[in-house]
């Protein structure tokens, strides 16, 4: 799992995916967000996140779970 590509693919995709899934196991969007971005940060830390596209995979990826959390939210309160 060093290849870049291969990073790069789940940056796109997993911090979305994670937003979504903790939105919907806790009811709320902020606090999907912030546990995203908790094993972000962890990750960081733990050296395996290094090169700028990476986060700004990671932040794009981000914008659009939370937006998708948000909206899902928004739709099952009404």
């Amino acid at each position: 799992m060093d290849s870049f590509e291969t990073k790069l693919l789940l940056a796109l995709f997993l911090p979305g995916i994670l937003v979504v899934f903790f939105t919907r196991v806790t009811f709320h969007h902020y606090v999907g967000l912030i546990l995203t971005l908790a094993l972000i940060a962890a990750s960081v830390y733990a050296g395996y996140t290094h090169s700028l596209w990476l986060y700004v995979a990671d932040a794009l990826s981000l914008t659009v779970g939370y937006w998708y959390a948000r909206r899902m939210v928004h739709e099952a309160k009404q």
